[in-house]
């Protein structure tokens, strides 16, 4: 893939960004399901770190290397049109430069964004001015090479739950605020379901808000009319593909019958076609 088709790429997954419709990103963990959700229509992939980690044998966490995400990155971006956006976790060490190699990485691998964690496996919130400094140095990075990364930069204050609860909504409009003026195209702030709750984070949040779907979040209409510029499923539908895998085992363990991979199920000939067709045209 040539810098100027990635280039071409990344100003496109930008653009979606600003509307006029919601950009809803269906998870991906290797070019199968990739390929479903391109075939669907949806206009860009974005990759589940911690789906492609289950898959490859490895926990959510950055306990995969990195060498490993970005190959499996590889793998989905030559198997779509479509722009890709990669979740390179908190980027492979602390460091402006391990965030600047993450970058590398991420665009040799065919990705046009990245989504970039503020914290460690062990919850271990890195400090706001040595963020923005990642931020700033994985933004060099991709200009360096050509191509305009679309940074998705991302907060745990709520997945984390560390303090005062109270001051939770401060410290996450702090961070991401901080994050998009260091550079961040898109702000990430998972573990938030209530629409009141996200409707002030749209209000006092400076860029487009990224929110992870839970079983409570508000419909994708409702988070459209709240102002929620950006809307992804993260593991969610590589887990329920696990939990469909567990209900097959069961009803052979159980019945001896075959209705759960028999039901609706894409076709050999589907799935064939899937991968025969050249891809579309970038």
């Amino acid at each position: 893939m040539t810098t100027n088709n990635l280039r071409e790429k990344a100003e496109r997954l930008r653009a979606l960004h600003a509307g006029p419709r919601i950009l809803v990103l269906c998870n991906a963990w290797d070019a199968a399901s990739a390929r479903v959700v391109e075939e669907a229509g949806f206009p860009a992939v974005a990759t589940s770190s911690a789906g492609i980690a289950y898959s490859l044998g490895y926990p959510d966490g950055q306990r995969i290397p990195r060498q490993e995400m970005a190959a499996a990155v590889a793998r989905i971006t030559r198997a779509v049109a479509v722009p890709v956006t990669a979740d390179m976790e908190a980027g492979y060490g602390r460091t402006p430069e391990a965030a600047a190699e993450t970058a590398r990485a991420a665009i040799a691998a065919g990705a046009v964004g990245m989504n970039f964690e503020d914290a460690t496996d062990e919850r271990d919130f890195i400090e706001i001015e040595l963020q923005c400094g990642r931020i700033r140095a994985a933004r060099e990075a991709g200009a360096k090479a050509g191509v305009p990364l679309v940074l998705n930069a991302r907060t745990d204050v709520y997945l984390a739950k560390k303090g005062d609860p109270e001051k939770w909504f401060g410290e996450a409009v702090r961070r991401v605020n901080a994050y998009r003026a260091a550079g961040a195209d898109c702000l990430f702030v998972p573990g938030v379901y209530d629409g009141e709750l996200i409707g002030r984070l749209v209000r006092e949040i400076d860029g487009p808000l990224n929110i992870l779907a839970g079983p409570t979040t508000p419909p994708i209409p409702e988070l459209e009319r709240l102002g929620v510029r950006r809307v992804s499923l993260g593991s969610g539908p590589m887990r329920a593909a696990m939990t469909l895998v567990r209900k097959i085992v069961a009803e052979l363990n159980g019945t001896g019958t075959y209705t759960s991979f028999t039901r609706e199920t894409i076709s050999y000939a589907e799935a064939n076609r899937l991968f025969d067709s050249p891809k579309a045209s970038p």
